[in-house]
């Protein structure tokens, strides 16, 4: 399976991107990147590009598979309409390109509580998202929606940071149907869209329709062995 990676920079991409390299069923990663890459491989191809221009390049839209982990912050975008246009435009343009290029499947990581309507500007974003990528008709489409991620950041935020200290605590307050609102570590889901990943590459694999990932869902899929 070819993949392309969006994100690869990023915390939870950096994962992820690791995985698929170590992966026997992966062939080849495709990241596209605004900066240069420090990691090298034999089987990835890391371009640097201007996502505002990504249909000039239908060459690197050749690909089995897309997992999308691009994402920001406002205070990190600068505003809300740059914030839309990393985590909403980005994504679904590539997603339209890579369709159209004969994709099967989209992997996204998205939020908690994401919805097309939500009240919360976040939320609502990556829920329109999630929607227009439904549109799309991926024969796969897996949408994995974790709560708090945990792990180190390039960046400090204060509310996570606080968060991530009292979380071992609410997680174990948290039971049945509220497990969904859980922290995870950012390797756990990262080991678990790669597993997705590989799932899908089988040899007997079969497309999946629309699946929505939480908590439980997600270490599940981290912890099967290889």
């Amino acid at each position: 399976m070819k993949v392309m990676l969006l994100g690869a920079s990023g915390v939870t991409g950096r994962e992820v991107l690791q995985g698929l390299l170590d992966a026997p069923e992966v062939t080849s990663v495709v990241a596209p990147v605004r900066s240069t890459l420090a990691l090298t491989h034999a089987r990835l191809l890391a371009p640097v590009v201007d996502f505002e221009q990504l249909a000039g390049r239908p060459e690197l839209f050749d690909v089995d598979a897309v997992v999308s982990c691009l994402g920001t912050t406002i205070r990190k975008a600068g505003s809300r309409d740059a914030f839309r246009r990393v985590d909403h435009d980005y994504p679904l343009h590539v997603a339209q390109l890579a369709r159209a290029g004969g994709a099967r499947h989209f992997l996204l990581m998205s939020a908690l509580g994401a919805r097309a309507d939500a009240p919360v500007f976040y939320s609502r974003v990556k829920g329109q998202l999630e929607d227009a990528l439904k549109a799309l008709h991926f024969e796969s489409l897996v949408v994995f929606q974790p709560g708090l991620l945990l792990g180190q950041r390039d960046e400090f935020r204060l509310g996570e940071s606080l968060a991530g200290r009292v979380m071992p605590m609410l997680n174990a307050a948290l039971v049945g149907p509220f497990t969904r609102y859980r922290g995870i570590a950012v390797t756990t889901v990262a080991r678990a869209i790669v597993r997705q990943v590989r799932q899908l590459a089988g040899p007997t694999a079969a497309a999946t329709g629309l699946r929505v990932l939480h908590h439980d869902d997600m270490q599940a899929l981290a912890t099967i062995a290889h």
